[in-house]
């Protein structure tokens, strides 16, 4: 069911060979809502989903999830209901930000939720109560990651990209995308991921998915964590795009882009390696109400 938005993805070169060869695949590109590596992430869950006669699916996130923002338009667009569980109960008295509005124009049903008890969204025990609730819905876990999410993760390295380059970049936020990568690419290759969070605890996460070691992950260009910013990514964006003509988004591909170069420029890659970043979309949150913080 996901044929009618598939197409080709063209490539970008940011750097022709000297001291790098460095191309993004712009899967920002893939669909207006349903972009980047949330299109992989979330195909073969809707396509389980509709295999198993689920009217809806049900999912978690926070405020400026790009997740929950693709998830309430590709439930919409295949004939789904959809139902939300956010992160934050204060949110429920606050006026919605761009990204659950739209959410909430997709017809997506948002249930606030404690940060207490949204902890408990990976146990069983709160998973089955959810479940009876919502008995005929899918549930898919927060940022999509499940066993089904990395197959479909493992769709993004084409032939060629395994031919074709020594180094995959992505950034990282639950994991799913990156263990994808690894499943996917072949011995030869090592895979990068740039963590939008501060910790090393995803490291844990994204070997629980492979039994490869040609990869890492890396903290030292989330500035500060999660969703948090500083004008010299702003300023990095704003220089980026005036070069390239590409759009980033400050939570996720402009950091990974932003470490990518740094190493670039510190030497950290050999002579002529071929180095392929991929931009992952998530343009809904291309806004600054997230705020600078230092």
């Amino acid at each position: 069911m996901f044929d009618s938005i598939a197409q080709d993805i063209p490539y970008h070169t940011l750097i022709d060979g000297s001291p790098v060869r460095l191309d993004l695949k712009r899967l920002d590109l893939i669909h207006p809502h349903i972009s980047g590596n949330k299109f992989y992430k979330l195909k073969y869950n809707l396509i389980e989903a509709k295999k198993r006669g689920c009217d809806r699916i049900l999912t978690f996130g926070g405020a400026f999830s790009n997740h929950i923002a693709a998830s309430a338009y590709a439930a919409h667009h295949f004939d789904f209901k959809s139902i939300g569980i956010i992160r934050g109960q204060e949110l429920a008295y606050r006026s919605l930000n761009a990204t659950l509005k739209t959410a909430q124009h997709y017809g997506m049903q948002l249930e606030f939720m404690s940060r207490e008890q949204y902890r408990q969204k990976d146990q069983s025990e709160f998973l089955h109560t959810l479940q009876s609730q919502y008995p005929s819905a899918f549930i898919i876990p927060e940022g999509g990651t499940n066993a089904l999410a990395i197959q479909g993760s493992k769709e993004i390295l084409s032939d060629t990209d395994r031919l074709n380059y020594d180094v995959i970049c992505c950034a990282v936020g639950t994991g799913g995308t990156l263990a994808g990568l690894i499943e996917a690419s072949h011995h030869g290759q090592y895979v990068i991921g740039f963590s939008a969070l501060k910790g090393d605890f995803l490291h844990n996460d994204v070997q629980r998915h492979t039994n490869k070691t040609n990869w890492h992950i890396l903290d030292d260009y989330c500035f500060g964590g999660y969703a948090k910013t500083s004008s010299e990514l702003f300023d990095f964006i704003a220089g980026f795009e005036q070069k390239y003509q590409i759009p980033l988004e400050q939570v996720y591909t402009a950091k990974m882009l932003y470490g990518l170069l740094d190493l670039i420029q510190k030497n950290d890659f050999d002579q002529g390696t071929r180095i392929l970043a991929l931009h992952t979309g998530g343009l809904q949150g291309r806004r600054h109400d997230i705020g600078v913080t230092e």
